[in-house]
């Protein structure tokens, strides 16, 4: 974005509304929002004595898999975005000031980019799921536990399993004397 008209003009502003592609990288390893897919940004720029203050919106399409069944998942994500971009000669002044500085760039032109990626990806669920009661999948065999939820796996103790086959073969044994 361009604040080159914002550059000696401290209380002016400018609106910007755009849809844009979504570069590489806006997620997580099981949702974000697709490479080259639509991010709707609507910003205002204000001109400040340090530099531009954008404030504003960004929405996109999150699409992934839910963390326990796998199935696809997808619902809208919108941020607000408050972020200020030093002048190039305020940077030094404004770093002490603020924890993450981020500069007007020597053409007068400010890069949004990183500041969406911060602010969306970390909007993003760490364990994102397709409904919160999403039983998931049997850890065991992978089996769908929505199908039958009383799905288990009888679990034998590998301390108790030498044991468990000296029972199978005393019962062996007791239905051979029987049969006899």
């Amino acid at each position: 974005m361009n604040v080159k008209e914002l550059r000696d003009s401290p209380g002016s502003s400018e609106t910007v509304r755009r849809t844009a592609d979504a570069p590489e990288g806006f997620g997580t390893p099981l949702v974000g929002i697709e490479e080259h897919s639509e991010l709707d940004v609507e910003l205002r720029f204000d001109s400040v004595h340090e530099g531009v203050l954008a404030s504003g919106t960004a929405a996109g399409l999150v699409q992934g898999q839910c963390g326990r069944c796998l199935d696809a998942i997808s619902f809208p994500l919108t941020v607000d975005v408050t972020q200020l971009f030093a002048w190039p000669e305020n940077v030094q002044e404004a770093a002490e000031d603020e924890d993450e500085t981020r500069a007007v760039d020597s053409d007068l032109t400010v890069n949004l980019e990183p500041v969406l990626r911060d602010l969306m990806v970390s909007a993003l669920p760490f364990a994102p799921v397709c409904r919160d009661d999403c039983p998931g999948l049997c850890s065991q065999c992978g089996f769908r536990m929505e199908e039958d939820l009383e799905h288990e796996h009888e679990q034998l103790d590998p301390r108790w399993a030498e044991l468990a086959g000296l029972a199978e073969q005393l019962n062996e044994a007791d239905d051979d004397r029987s049969s006899a």
